[in-house]
């Protein structure tokens, strides 16, 4: 940071600067508090707990309870040669359901979620809360006081310091951080578009397994794929166009939809082992894994590409995670999960023995004929919650992906008005929609898909185990040994099951590559733009002294009214306010620089929003609002972000008189602690009344201050009653100032790359960042800001 920027802050800092922290210690808070506090610390009762461990069945485990429908298919298309090989193949199913759903992610990994939230961005949340690896630099200090930030100190010499300040040390590896996350986010994305194609594609397969023997089928001139192929778009046609009612109105069918799945697949697999072959059981004996790639290394190394597949939705596993305590996950996991799939591996491995040009759709001939019409009918629905939980899960990743300016700005909905977290993003989802359509009638293979599928998959799982280590580091201080056996294990497993992945690239393991890579380039060119856009912003923005310079009337002509100019600096003047009053002869009486920013938090909550300071002297009526979000966060239409606005600013000109004369010092901030009844004396005419708790915080410490109204009148004196006064004068002006009219002035920046530019340079800023510009909704939109109300400022910068 430049000289004239330092010496900026210095000037804005001095004088009359306050903070406003509205925390209202109300009854009904407290009450909340107090049960967030027993939901983090898991003080629940029996009952309690296997209700959210039933409710997460629906949620969070659809997407790995359907993957029996296709492992075997993909493991050994064609026929089975040898039925050791078929134990061999649920040896290495059993270990790997054990290792990396029961033990690395229901064990570890759900217990680093971010206050409930899981995915790629949590975790990279959690990191730039312990680590100032996020690249765009807009925090303030006071952000780490919020009640949902978590952040701990480091030994100098521990290992956990050594590691951050080597993240921290250059700027190469908070990119390659960013990248690495990214790179997850994408896989995921593409999770979204193949899950749903491969699910309902395996789950209507059973129609050409018994289709033939139905008359109207045949009269209508049977196809088996093509008919299969038609109905898994038609539904998938309806899931995608479905979403925009979101699941709370029929999330009560999920749950109970696929506890049937779990007890059907898991109560026809102890059929199948009794009736067919029992000997599968010995597979639980990690000796027949040796035997199966000592017979034919190669062909069965490359197989490890299917049975991948009985782990695919262990990422949705923690992506999903949200609405649910992490005992209960574990509960619903062990419990019941767990051993129905392995129940149902196992009665298809023992089919199998006896059956064994079966392999293809293998699941529905193992299906006792009395029960066939039914389970397929459970089968589709299950596969359908399972979409739909992968579906939802890419829309909560976007917008997690926005929130970090990582994304171009998209329409988001809220969808239900008690959960939070659901969501729907229409672009996306039609994007999401002709895409998978287009993988399921493009492929008609299922095996293509499959490897696509498991591509896909076994990336994210190794982007998260680098995230994990890196948690393991940083957050949770764990011993070197402990992350290197967690590291090493995760990568042996995962590494193995990527090498064979990659011999499937040509037979469809490119059409994630293809997807990561397109949403790769629209996510980090974006986020480039961004980034440049902000460190134009920090290095053009107005010199203090040229403000002070301007003097009251900021050498213009003051008209009444409020204009709130949008910025993203968290501090200082931007540039766009010297454009606009350097081609503009007037400037409204009151000026508030408005500065809307996203923190590496879940949530912040409505009383600690906002943050309000005034700039320069108080006869220039010049203010700034910081309105600070989280990545789960929205912004709604009835949240009437103006008027939250004005009362936070209202509030704070009341706190500001009411602290003049308690403090002999020039720098310092305000937080109000104060209940609803004293907000609401705050808000009227009768302050004088109120007494909030003050809390005075200097730059180096926080010391408790007497309210104004206990002092002694000595120590206020005369200097009170003017400085009241003061207040209801300006209160009076900043009323009649929003009666007279409220303007949102807001910057349209172009970016355009330098003519001594590379190409690749010029490619992305003047074509792609720029045509994401122009398609993505503007902010005034997103802010609700009126028509009639919006006064766009155009610059232009090079980069």
């Amino acid at each position: 940071m430049d000289s004239r920027v330092e010496d900026d802050q210095e000037t804005e800092n001095k004088g009359s600067m306050w903070v406003l922290d509205q925390k209202l210690d109300q009854p009904m808070d407290e009450e909340a508090g107090r049960l967030r506090n027993m939901y983090r610390e898991k003080k629940f009762s029996v009952l309690l707990l296997l209700r959210f461990a039933f409710q997460s069945l629906g949620v969070v485990f659809g997407d790995l309870g359907t993957s029996p429908l296709y492992v075997f298919n993909n493991t050994f298309p064609g026929k089975v040669e040898d039925p050791e090989d078929v134990i061999g193949a649920l040896s290495l199913i059993i270990y790997s359901l054990t290792l990396i759903p029961l033990l690395k992610y229901v064990v570890v990994v759900c217990k680093a979620n971010d206050n409930g939230q899981g995915g790629t961005f949590a975790l990279y949340s959690l990191l730039c809360r312990h680590a100032k690896v996020k690249i765009i630099p807009n925090q303030h200090r006071t952000d780490e006081e919020l009640t949902t930030y978590s952040r701990s100190t480091f030994r100098e010499q521990s290992y956990a310091a050594k590691t951050k300040r080597w993240l921290e040390g250059h700027t190469s590896r908070k990119t390659a951080l960013l990248l690495l996350v990214l790179l997850g986010t994408c896989m995921v994305v593409g999770d979204g578009i193949l899950t749903p194609a491969i699910s309902v594609l395996s789950a209507v397969g059973g129609i050409k397994v018994k289709g033939p023997s139905m008359n109207p089928v045949v009269a209508f001139g049977y196809c088996g794929t093509d008919i299969v192929i038609l109905v898994a778009a038609i539904i998938l046609v309806g899931l995608f166009s479905m979403q925009h009612y979101g699941t709370d109105r029929v999330g009560w069918l999920f749950a109970p939809i696929v506890l049937l799945w779990f007890l059907l697949i898991g109560g026809i697999g102890m059929y199948n082992i009794w009736k067919y072959d029992s000997s599968v059981l010995k597979a639980f004996s990690p000796v027949y894994i040796y035997r199966y790639f000592k017979k034919n290394g190669k062909n069965k190394w490359t197989s490890l590409g299917g049975i991948m597949l009985s782990i695919t939705g262990t990422e949705a596993l923690f992506a999903d995670l949200a609405h649910f305590p992490v005992l209960a996950v574990q509960i619903a996991f062990i419990a019941v999960v767990f051993p129905c799939l392995l129940l149902a591996y196992s009665g298809q491995a023992a089919y199998l023995m006896q059956n064994h040009e079966h392999v293809v759709d293998a699941f529905y001939y193992s299906i006792p004929g009395t029960i066939y019409w039914p389970v397929l009918l459970v089968a589709t629905a299950a596969a359908i919650v399972a979409s739909q939980a992968t579906i939802s899960a890419t829309f909560s990743i976007i917008k997690q992906a926005l929130a970090h300016g990582c994304f171009p700005r998209v329409k988001v909905v809220h969808t239900s008005k008690n959960f939070l977290g659901q969501i729907y993003v229409p672009d996306i989802n039609w994007i999401l929609m002709i895409l998978c359509i287009a993988v399921t009638a493009g492929f008609k293979n299922q095996n293509q898909i499959a490897n696509a599928y498991g591509t896909a998959v076994v990336v994210v799982m190794l982007v998260t185990t680098f995230l994990m280590t890196l948690i393991m580091i940083l957050v949770w201080r764990c011993h070197w040994l402990i992350v290197v056996i967690f590291t090493g294990l995760s990568l042996l497993v995962e590494g193995t099951y990527f090498s064979a992945v990659l011999f499937k690239v040509d037979q469809g393991g490119w059409v994630p590559l293809v997807i990561a890579a397109a949403f790769l380039l629209i996510m980090y060119v974006w986020h480039y733009g961004t980034v440049k856009r902000y460190e134009f912003e920090m290095h053009s923005k107005v010199s203090m002294a040229w403000i002070l310079g301007l003097g009251p009337s900021l050498g213009l002509v003051r008209v009444p009214g409020i204009g709130l100019v949008y910025t993203e600096l968290a501090s200082g003047v931007p540039h766009i306010f010297s454009h606009f009053i350097t081609n503009l002869p007037a400037i409204h009486s009151v000026v508030v620089f408005v500065c809307v920013k996203y923190l590496p938090v879940y949530t912040v909550p409505e009383e600690e929003r906002f943050l309000v300071k005034r700039i320069g002297p108080k006869n220039f009526h010049m203010f700034r609002c910081v309105a600070r979000y989280g990545y789960r966060d929205l912004h709604k239409k009835d949240d009437d972000f103006e008027k939250k606005l004005f009362d936070s600013l209202f509030i704070f000109v009341r706190l500001e008189a009411m602290m003049e004369g308690c403090s002999d010092s020039d720098e310092y901030s305000v937080y109000g602690q104060q209940t609803e009844q004293s907000r609401e004396g705050l808000l009227n005419n009768d302050c004088n009344t109120t007494s909030p708790n003050l809390t005075i915080s200097s730059v180096d410490s926080i010391v408790p201050s007497k309210s104004p109204v206990h002092m002694n009148s000595s120590t206020v004196g005369s200097s009170g009653q003017v400085s009241y006064q003061t207040e209801v004068d300006e209160l009076e002006f900043l009323n009649s100032c929003r009666d007279a009219g409220v303007v949102h002035i807001l910057g349209n920046t172009v970016v355009r790359a330098r003519r001594d530019s590379r190409f690749y340079k010029k490619i992305a800023v003047d074509y792609i960042y720029a045509f994401l510009r122009k398609i993505c909704r503007e902010n005034s939109v997103i802010f609700n800001v009126p028509h009639e109300s919006l006064l766009n400022v155009g610059q232009i910068f090079f980069v």
